[in-house]
């Protein structure tokens, strides 16, 4: 049996723990119980920053191959340990290549500055429906080549799925989602057999057609990778736009230094993507016995990277707890522990948020709340945000008018 003392609170599996307090518990894991066992759900909870980067650099002993998820399994790449996860992300990087990125930049200027014209005479908006959510939905859809009437349904679909993701998810969730699985992946295989017949420029194109050494992917795999892509390219940036845009709100002073020198916004969004942590964990499973800070860790047993906590550690962040656009370094986990798992929209999400926030700080430069009731958070073990902000800023012309 583990040797730390424990806390009926804390639940690794159920999505209310990533709602109720996490960052007060994971501080107290970290100084009583660094590697954490849940007994409830036998699970560890890996808490601090050294830790979870150790375990990231060392996929021989700490597989993904049993599911980045501590309770499913899909075939994708994020749950394939080398060299079947290599080659799956050498042909879904086609792409994310730099090349493609920059051909990416007016583009997502041009959908920032519609979204923002689209509300800007009205003095008010709910932030996360017509600001935050349809950026990287838009940019992720028209980069698989999805018609722009079918975003709408492609969020539903994800947001489905993710209610489901956590342990105490209803049977109406788990009902809910296995539909939406099941509609999106006869969707999809429609999207599969069209670009066999006809390739265009987008990326399932890119994995219908792609071979590395000879063999490319089969129906049942891309489909699988396009939903990685859709669900981690939607659902992640958008939880750092809405909850970057609410520290912005509600530390000003730091706001207004980005307003007097655009040029710190870079690594402002470094800093947004460590406060946010949109992905709480990742599952790791032990391939062989080991032994963690004392803790002995069985072969098969699993391990959650807890990134926020890892983000919040004061060996590795200086004041921690302090927002600040000017940290530096600050080498987060947000995008997970720099190992071969690393994630392969890093840089997309990152020109996302670097463009959105020079509109949004032009713009609206004075965005504040306009609900004093508290933010309302979608519970889940895996991707937390704020599901509705509404938002009130003075009024302005349309960028064209």
């Amino acid at each position: 049996m583990p040797d730390h003392p424990t806390r009926d609170e804390i639940r690794l599996l159920d999505g209310a723990f990533y709602v109720d307090r996490p960052l007060e518990h994971y501080a107290w894991m970290r100084e009583h119980a660094p590697v954490y066992w849940d007994a409830r759900d036998e699970v560890w909870g890996i808490t601090l920053y050294d830790d979870i980067m150790s375990i990231s650099k060392q996929p021989e002993l700490f597989g993904s191959g049993k599911g980045s998820r501590p309770d499913s399994w899909t075939p994708s790449m994020i749950n394939m340990d080398d060299p079947e996860h290599k080659r799956r992300r050498n042909l879904v990087n086609r792409g994310f290549t730099p090349r493609r990125l920059r051909d990416h930049e007016a583009k997502i200027r041009g959908i920032c500055s519609r979204l923002i014209d689209s509300v800007c005479e009205r003095g008010e908006c709910e932030f996360v429906r017509e600001i935050a959510a349809p950026l990287p939905l838009i940019m992720i859809g028209d980069m698989l080549g999805m018609p722009p009437g079918d975003f709408e349904t492609l969020l539903r679909w994800s947001e489905t799925m993710l209610k489901a993701t956590s342990n105490t998810a209803t049977d109406a969730d788990r009902d809910a989602a296995m539909q939406a699985g099941a509609e999106y992946f006869g969707y999809a295989m429609k999207a599969i057999e069209e670009r066999k017949q006809a390739p265009t420029d987008d990326l399932v194109s890119v994995l219908v057609h792609a071979e590395i050494e000879g063999r490319g992917l089969s129906d049942d795999e891309i489909a699988h990778e396009s939903l990685l892509i859709l669900v981690g390219g939607d659902e992640t940036t958008r939880h750092v736009i809405v909850e970057g845009a609410l520290a912005l709100m509600q530390h000003p002073d730091q706001r207004q230094q980005l307003i007097a020198d655009p040029a710190k916004l870079p690594t402002a969004v470094e800093e947004m993507l460590r406060w946010v942590s949109p992905i709480k964990n990742m599952n790791r499973t032990a391939t062989r016995d080991t032994e963690l800070r004392g803790q002995t860790i069985r072969e098969g047993e699993r391990l959650l990277l807890l990134y926020p906590s890892g983000n919040r550690d004061a060996s590795a962040f200086p004041d921690p707890d302090r927002f600040d656009v000017e940290r530096t370094p600050n080498n987060h986990v947000a995008f997970g522990g720099y190992g071969t798992h690393h994630c392969l929209g890093a840089s997309l999400a990152r020109l996302e948020l670097r463009i959105l926030f020079e509109e949004l700080l032009s713009r609206m430069p004075d965005l504040e709340l306009a609900s004093e009731d508290p933010l309302p958070l979608r519970p889940s073990n895996f991707i937390v945000g704020v599901e509705e902000m509404p938002v009130r800023f003075t009024p302005s012309a349309p960028s064209g008018s």
